[in-house]
């Protein structure tokens, strides 16, 4: 969002300089919640995503940004796109949950519910802001069609997961791989949490040893690399 998309009333009542704080503290705030979500346009282009959202891809929040959500979160069914197309066009204000799966860099397929909420305080522009709820993950298909779940996936990281990794095994600290990899601060201690509490560990030392363990960093290397 830009100074020129902001409600006129908004700017009168909090002026330039206080509604360029309370802007830089939104987007703080965005970055900061654990639930995935991003803001779209009413064509479901993304404007902006949280380092959560950004997670379940293994990308950068700036990499999201241009992608359409329909496009990275597969809908259960075609009418529940529909009802939420017609109701933007019809300037309905409202709620919209959306059954929908997709597969993670990692391989793993999830599913769970968007929902899609119209925000805006005037009738132009509309937004969308989208909320993800992870429900759970789907197990693979075995060669006779039965299901069971992969061996060693949950043991598997991310591009971006096993890069963070590497900086934190060389000794890197939160903000200079936050530079490093385009992160904010709370995105690397978001993937550093989900990673955790993937492999069951309780700090970063723990973390790396595992990561070697686990062989996704190579051993005998430095600076440390991925294998």
């Amino acid at each position: 969002m830009n100074d020129d998309e902001v409600p006129e009333e908004a700017m009168r009542i909090l002026g330039g300089e206080d509604w360029v704080v309370w802007r830089n503290r939104s987007l703080l705030l965005f970055d900061r919640v654990p639930v995935p979500c991003a803001v779209c346009g009413t064509d479901g282009e993304i404007l902006m995503a949280n380092p959560a959202m950004a997670g379940e891809w293994g990308v950068t929040p700036g990499q999201l940004a241009g992608r359409n959500v329909l496009e990275l979160f597969h809908p259960s069914t075609a009418d529940q796109v529909y009802r939420i197309v017609e109701a933007v066009r019809l300037g309905r204000r409202s709620r919209y949950p959306v059954e929908v799966r997709w597969q993670s860099p990692d391989g793993v397929r999830r599913y769970g519910e968007l929902t899609a909420d119209t925000v805006s305080d005037t009738d132009s522009p509309m937004w969308l802001l989208v909320l993800l709820r992870v429900l759970g993950e789907e197990p693979r298909p075995r060669g006779g069609g039965a299901v069971d779940p992969v061996p060693g996936e949950a043991e598997r990281a991310a591009p971006i997961e096993v890069r963070i990794l590497a900086l934190a095994a060389g000794g890197h600290t939160t903000a200079q791989m936050a530079r490093q990899t385009g992160l904010t601060a709370d995105g690397v201690n978001y993937h550093l949490t989900r990673l955790s509490r993937r492999w069951g560990v309780g700090n970063r030392a723990e973390l790396v040893a595992r990561a070697y363990v686990l062989g996704v960093l190579a051993p005998d290397v430095w600076p440390p690399e991925p294998i």
